[in-house]
């Protein structure tokens, strides 16, 4: 109707929306579980065949395992047997089938990227591919030819030197106390959110997001420093400093000895998924099975979380790692209600609704105050730019569908001065369902540009609201532009059939 792009959550290729339901699933047999599943391989049952043993794979060998009872699949130079768990896999056997018999690392990437399969597969683990191995290079010599951090053009590859953005360079700078590592993007639209720095131990990352790709810059520092930094960027130049406090008053004679892959750019679908610990400050009831939990990263760390993209929660659930993907929110809705804020933005606030049969949700609700959640970088593809110059902006969410729009009402209402009207069109079963309908309420009544409608599938019978599902007939008089050539952005967030429905509206 209002003949404009709607932008869903998760974005189509997002890793967040496969794990929600993106792809088809299948009926698992009774028994067939993740938790049988695990149980499984911790029985001692051999599930390679191999009795075993670990084998180097031939290309010709692994092509011979192709058939739904001897089926082997290859995912980053490792072979497993993946026969044993076809009863298992959620997007049922014809999916790990399209892999049989070959490498299907591209294919697992597209849709199970946020899976940890090392730890899900390891007792189904054939062996290693029988092929040479890449060569790796010699950093301490490429460092030797560096100057200032700056690679010789012959060594960015050809795709990304006529296809990715300008390619990056770095520096270091040191007084008796500091020491200042300068990454020069040679890009303008640099800011906190695009630069995520680590600190364990002497090892230092920081991994700055540019564009499409991830410049990484990984070293062994030479020195000890201490754990607390600070991150400051130069949009206008699009230049990065990360200034470390020396323990020691000394004279470094060198920053470091490079680690894997330092000093290099790389499309962001090629790289791993990252993890740091983060503890558990605070875990409060927002509704009846939704919690509000507060992490806190490490001293070491620097992340913020951009709006409209996912983290991966990892825990450890009877010996095997479980990773799902949240949206982090705001503290939230009103600023009278937050609380004080740590230096550098150290909490990531979740809401998450816990599924009592689920195996995920009941640990991470067990967990302790003090104990530790391990959390990714950040992944997703929403762009901040889309809210430049925006008069009209709808959001519809069903259930927790709604955790996306928090950072967006947020900053939307905030920042954005252009902005006219923002509707919110929340879908429920209950009343008892609604996340923080009193701070909704709140917010509308504090911000006249704020219009918020629920709308309940199951309601009682004394609520005076909408009822249904989505459907034209509610959008059609929901939809509607404050002006009739005002800039408008939709976001939509939920179950797959809601938001496929929302969007083909």
């Amino acid at each position: 109707m209002l003949n404009v792009p709607s932008q869903s959550f998760p974005a189509p290729r997002s890793q967040q929306r496969v794990a929600s339901g993106g792809r088809s699933k299948v009926p698992l047999k009774q028994g067939r579980s993740l938790m049988d599943w695990i149980r499984l391989t911790k029985s001692g049952k051999d599930l390679t065949g191999l009795k075993g043993r670990l084998i180097e794979v031939t290309e010709e060998e692994l092509k011979k395992h192709n058939k739904k009872d001897d089926c082997w699949i290859c995912i980053r130079g490792f072979v497993y047997n993946v026969s044993p768990y076809m009863e298992y896999h959620p997007g049922g056997e014809d999916e790990l089938m399209r892999a049989a018999g070959s490498d299907g690392t591209e294919l697992f990437d597209q849709v199970h990227r946020w899976v940890n399969y090392e730890s899900m597969l390891k007792e189904c683990l054939v062996g290693r591919m029988a092929i040479k191995p890449a060569v790796l290079k010699d950093y301490r010599e490429e460092e030797k030819k560096v100057l200032n951090g700056m690679l010789p053009k012959s060594q960015v590859t050809d795709t990304l030197a006529k296809e990715g953005p300008s390619y990056p360079s770095y520096d270091w700078f040191q007084t008796n106390s500091l020491v200042t590592i300068a990454i020069y993007t040679k890009q303008k639209d640099i800011n906190l959110d695009s630069i995520i720095v680590d600190h364990q131990d002497d090892s230092f990352r920081a991994e700055t997001i540019i564009k499409d790709c991830l410049y990484l810059i990984h070293i062994g520092l030479s020195h000890e420093v201490q754990e607390d930094f600070s991150v400051r960027v130069v949009e206008s130049v699009g230049k990065i400093e990360i200034v470390l406090k020396k323990k020691e008053n000394t004279s470094w004679d060198f920053l470091g000895h490079p680690l894997e892959n330092h000093n290099s750019l790389i499309p962001r679908k090629d790289t791993g998924l990252y993890y740091r610990k983060c503890q558990l400050i605070s875990k409060e009831n927002v509704t009846h099975d939704t919690r509000l939990f507060c992490l806190m990263l490490p001293p070491s760390t620097h992340l913020q979380v951009p709006i409209g993209q996912h983290v991966y929660l990892k825990l450890p659930i009877t010996g095997t790692e479980i990773v799902k993907p949240y949206t982090p929110v705001s503290g939230s809705l009103l600023s009278e209600f937050k609380e004080p804020v740590l230096p550098n933005n150290k909490y990531i606030y979740f809401l998450i609704k816990i599924y009592h049969t689920g195996l995920f949700t009941p640990e991470l609700d067990r967990l302790q105050i003090g104990d530790f959640v391990s959390v990714s970088s950040p992944e997703g593809n929403f762009k901040i730019s889309k809210f430049q110059e925006l008069e009209d902006l709808f959001l519809l969410a069903a259930g927790t569908g709604f955790t996306p729009m928090v950072k967006i009402l947020n900053y939307a209402l905030t920042d954005i001065p252009s902005l006219r009207k923002v509707k919110l069109m929340f879908f429920n079963k209950t009343e008892d369902d609604i996340i923080w309908r009193s701070q909704l309420e709140k917010l509308a009544f504090k911000d006249k540009r704020l219009d918020v409608e629920f709308v309940l599938s199951a309601p009682i019978s004394e609520w005076n609201g909408k009822q249904g599902h989505i459907s034209p007939a509610l959008l059609s008089e929901f939809l509607k532009r404050n002006l009739d050539k005002s800039k408008v952005l939709v976001c939509i967030c939920g179950p797959v059939p809601f938001t496929e429905q929302g969007v083909s509206f």
